[in-house]
């Protein structure tokens, strides 16, 4: 055979055949350790947050700031930061809107690539506004590599919708780090501005993303543990079933992690915290069938946790797109529910 299609497939399931199934608290935290190990530290180049207000806009029922804090070394990350009004003094409970590919934060947020007004749905479905009209603060980071966050020689030219994720995750490769970890990095330092916000309940964080975002939605939430509460739209699946299955961008590689777990598994190191998988049963990057594959398999999980009402799960009628049918009001009841648990 001249091909490498069995060889591939050898290596997978010599793989698979050595993970640790015993989903307990031990595998939990080796696993956990091995998966930081295998993400790159960037915790060396990190830098005080230091941050801007860039633009505040007066949205009505809430208002939409602008805001740049620094992360990395010398970099600086743009985000939207949407906070209702009203709240009487009171303080609300935040997310952490991850979005996915495209032109970046923008598309959470009702706007197009150059800050105009949205007119034409696209699959991100302004889901930062519909959170933001549940009473939350809701904070989206650019990811490095979208919008405003392009490698220079980027900038201007090609699609909005066009990335330098390939181009920076081959070089983090090359210096033992990945584009995944580099966003997780980015994201808790994120955390770290939500908390210093006064009209949020710090005890009450949760995350939401879709796509490359579910991603950073969800290995953000596996290693940190102030999010109490996770969405991912959009990518829940199997590395088998859908990493490995098509060509995916670059920023889905970790290097050597199917030597330790496959993608539920993964997703599962969430356990015992909230979790809520919606997918699209026509979503042509995540296939339905791994798609429902990976949420039994979290339930397994989730069960030998004594944490099965945890997890739950949204399978539309639809694509690769946010839904929010079930998985907003969730979200918000999750967070509401650690309120009253902290009040008792």
């Amino acid at each position: 055979m001249w091909s490498a299609d069995e060889f591939l497939n050898v290596l997978y399931d010599d793989c698979v055949s050595q993970h640790d199934h015993r989903f307990d608290a031990q595998w939990q935290l080796d696993l956990k350790s091995k998966f930081e190990q295998l993400l790159g530290d960037f915790k060396d180049y990190t830098v005080p947050l230091d941050p801007v207000l860039l633009e505040k806009v007066d949205m009505g029922n809430y208002e939409r700031l602008r805001v740049e804090i620094g992360t990395v070394s010398s970099m600086k990350m743009p985000m939207y930061v949407l906070i209702p009004k009203n709240n009487q003094g009171k303080k609300v409970p935040a997310v952490l809107a991850v979005h996915g590919h495209g032109y970046g934060s923008r598309g959470a947020v009702g706007l197009n690539h150059d800050g105009s007004i949205k007119t034409e749905e696209e699959y991100h479905k302004d889901f930062a506004i519909e959170l933001v009209n549940r009473n939350m603060v809701v904070v989206v980071p650019e990811l490095i590599g979208f919008g405003e966050r392009k490698l220079l020689a980027d900038q201007g030219s090609g699609s909005p919708e066009d990335n330098s994720c390939y181009m920076i995750a081959s070089q983090l490769l090359l210096v033992g780090k990945t584009i995944a970890g580099l966003r997780i990095q980015e994201c808790r330092q994120a955390i770290d501005y939500i908390q210093s916000l006064q009209q949020v309940d710090d005890e009450r964080i949760g995350c939401m993303g879709i796509s490359g975002g579910g991603l950073v939605t969800a290995f953000t939430s596996v290693l940190d543990e102030r999010i109490k509460a996770t969405v991912v739209s959009g990518y829940t699946s199997t590395f088998k079933g859908s990493i490995m299955d098509r060509r995916h961008c670059l920023d889905n590689y970790v290097p050597g992690i199917l030597q330790y777990t496959e993608m539920p598994e993964l997703i599962g190191l969430i356990v015992p915290r909230p979790l809520f998988i919606e997918a699209g049963k026509d979503d042509h990057l995540f296939p339905v069938d791994d798609v429902s594959y990976a949420i039994d398999k979290l339930k397994r999980i989730y069960n030998g946790f004594d944490a099965e009402d945890a997890v739950q799960s949204h399978i539309f009628e639809g694509g690769h797109e946010i839904n929010g049918e079930q998985s907003l009001d969730w979200l918000k009841t999750m967070l509401n529910k650690e309120c009253n648990k902290n009040e008792k």
